[in-house]
């Protein structure tokens, strides 16, 4: 059994207790928090709940520790930390920051003689391996990647972070007329604000500054101000009534030519659509911390992608049973 650990227990990491149970080759030992561990009520019996502040008492109870944390504020510090106590899986999405992070968890992982696997989840993860795939069979051609409809986790916790903001939830939507260009083959050019629009629906404090909070939302680098976004004020008691649902899902799709002059259309899609954002993504994590395991049963060290792991490292499946059912 592949001994799990999880820091943090809201959304996501309620989504990898769940993924853990599901896999006959796992089991979760202890959940960090930094709430009372008394308030944390995980749903699987015999678990416990350690306090945050004890990360480096249990390094002999865990094998991967999960992090579950948002990429805004905590896995650029919760990452490096943990790695140089344990082998580690994180969900880190905000790609333009992905090359920083994983230099400062490699350094941090090879100190501690462990693997770091960054970055999983579906994007990035499932949907950086399609984009690779593609554009490694089909050269002559151009990646469109779309989001949505659904609520972001990353750029809703982004949102809660400003002062003032009680809640929140973002919604990523396609412009249609975009999709149904890149649908139909033709290679459009399209910038950031031309594929997706961002719809935010915000609970403030009572007295809150609502101005201030709607200008840092829309000018944030990274999460809105490439886009188009529309800031809505509701109530907690609309927020919980019309937006209690974390779906998701998206497509990554690639266009291009073959033949000698090009004469050739082709179209690879791949995508989603998701209940639960959430629990999809612990899927994703889980399968990861089986790969990290194995890495770091084989003697690796440092820090790794989804483009490091052979998808035989993610299945339960042995290499034989693989080729008999899978190939």
């Amino acid at each position: 059994m592949i001994r799990i650990g999880i820091l943090g227990y809201g959304n996501l990491g309620r989504g990898v207790e769940l993924a853990v149970a599901a896999n006959n080759d796992m089991e979760l030992v202890g959940i960090f928090t930094r709430r009372n561990p008394d308030s944390v009520k995980p749903y699987g019996e015999n678990v416990a709940v350690w306090p945050a502040a004890d990360l480096a008492a249990h390094t002999d109870d865990i094998d991967v520790l999960v992090l579950a944390g948002g990429s805004a504020t905590d896995l650029p510090e919760q990452t490096p930390e943990a790695a140089r106590l344990y082998n580690v899986v994180d969900s880190f999405d905000t790609h333009a920051n992905i090359p920083e992070h994983f230099a400062a968890v490699d350094a941090a992982a090879r100190e501690g003689g462990h693997v770091a696997v960054i970055s999983v989840g579906w994007d990035p993860g499932m949907f950086s391996v399609n984009r690779v795939y593609s554009g490694a069979i089909m050269p002559n051609g151009a990646d469109y990647t779309f989001w949505g409809r659904g609520v972001s986790q990353g750029h809703s916790d982004a949102i809660r972070r400003i002062p003032g903001v009680v809640d929140a939830r973002q919604y990523t939507v396609p412009v249609p007329a975009a999709l149904e260009a890149v649908r139909s083959g033709s290679n459009p050019e399209l910038t950031t604000r031309q594929k997706h629009t961002r719809e935010c629906f915000v609970v403030a404090d009572e007295g809150a500054d609502t101005a201030a909070i709607e200008e840092a939302i829309v000018t944030m680098p990274n999460y809105f101000a490439d886009y188009d976004t529309t800031v809505t004020f509701i109530s907690q008691e609309e927020l919980d009534r019309d937006h209690a649902g974390i779906p998701h899902g998206g497509s990554v799709i690639r266009t291009g030519t073959t033949g000698a002059n090009g004469e050739n259309t082709h179209v690879i899609e791949y995508s989603l659509k998701l209940d639960s954002n959430p629990e999809f993504t612990g899927s994703v994590l889980a399968a990861c911390a089986r790969a990290c395991y194995r890495m770091a049963q084989a003697g690796e060290t440092g820090c790794k992608t989804i483009f490091d792991i052979a998808p035989a490292l993610l299945s339960p499946l042995s290499a034989e049973q693989l080729r008999a059912s899978m190939l």
